[in-house]
């Protein structure tokens, strides 16, 4: 985990890209829930799974393909879309991308 609190942060820098690979570095972790940060290079994805918390994810560049009980939906950079609890999930990159990943426990 890396600690970033009370210091200002460009979140483009918070994590990099690596050829082939998805790279996460998570900054909160608590029992109210998580903040992560990804990278994605193109083509990469997260297969489907559920989580058994709500979970939000704010893509800041890229772009991205995510479904949610087989819906898909096309985000770029600036938007959001929240993932249900215990329903199934996928994600994949379009192009590469990136993402914050706030989950909340409860």
């Amino acid at each position: 985990m890396v600690n970033i609190i009370g210091q200002a942060q460009e979140m483009g820098k918070l994590v990099d890209y690596q050829d082939d690979s998805i790279v996460s570095k998570e900054i909160i972790r608590n029992d109210k829930g998580t903040i992560s940060f990804f990278a994605f290079d193109k083509g990469q994805c997260l297969s489907e799974h559920t989580a058994p918390f709500d979970a939000m994810v704010y893509v800041f560049d890229g772009k991205a393909e995510v479904k949610i009980e087989g819906k898909p939906s096309s985000l770029k950079a600036g938007d959001l879309i929240i993932m249900p609890a215990n329903k199934p999930h996928a994600l994949k990159a379009i192009e590469r991308f990136k993402m914050m990943l706030v989950m909340v426990r409860g």
